[in-house]
């Protein structure tokens, strides 16, 4: 079991350590949703221009200048919401964007969740291959903005051993921020097919 203490470290430390563990949402009346994180992108508001929070602390950014262990949750270019776990001690605004998962339990309601409006049915790998479809499998929306990975609704257990995975440049980032030497800032593990595709950035995007 882990503590706070996990989250209260420098965001590049707590990254690949994210990795392979496992994110449950339990609501009432509703089956649990867990899902095996298989990517993240770390983003420091102190030097990260590609940040949220680079500018200063706002309404819609303040999660993140919080303790950590929290979940910063904030919808993105009118499409849909993303969920990242606020790391360092209170009033360092770092923060991980859960990219890509596997789910383990709750597929049904997932896939009911992730099949509104779709033609096709959905493939496994897919259903939270991506933030917003991460966001959407836990049902994720403006309530869950500053909420406790360890409040009891929200759990998070890290893997039994440390995963293999590779870094590189951050999805969908432009300007400074998408420098792929000062920003190698996205962690993910090797060859597992959940993880996103990348996308060169054609915007600031800004976590």
């Amino acid at each position: 079991m882990i503590d706070r203490a996990f989250f209260d470290r420098p965001v590049l430390e707590v990254a690949p350590e994210v990795l392979g563990g496992v994110l449950t949402r339990r609501q009432p009346g509703v089956e649990p949703v867990s899902i095996r994180i298989t990517e993240v992108e770390a983003y420091d508001g102190r030097i990260d221009p590609a940040s949220h929070a680079y500018r200063g602390r706002t309404r819609r950014n303040a999660t993140m200048f919080g303790p950590p262990g929290h979940l910063y949750c904030y919808f993105i270019y009118g499409m849909h919401h993303s969920l990242n776990m606020v790391c360092e001690a209170a009033g360092a605004p770092t923060g991980l964007l859960l990219r890509a998962g596997e789910v383990t339990a709750g597929h049904e309601l997932v896939r009911a969740r992730r099949s509104v409006r779709r033609r096709t049915p959905l493939r496994d790998r897919d259903l939270a291959r991506g933030p917003g479809c991460v966001a959407q499998a836990f049902g994720a929306g403006p309530e869950t903005d500053g909420a406790d990975l360890f409040g009891g609704e929200w759990t998070f257990a890290t893997p039994p051993a440390p995963v293999e995975h590779v870094t590189g440049p951050r999805v969908g980032v432009s300007g400074d921020g998408a420098d792929p030497a000062a920003f190698p800032w996205r962690f993910r593990i090797p060859g597992d097919p959940t993880v996103s595709a990348f996308v060169p950035g054609r915007r600031k995007a800004r976590r």
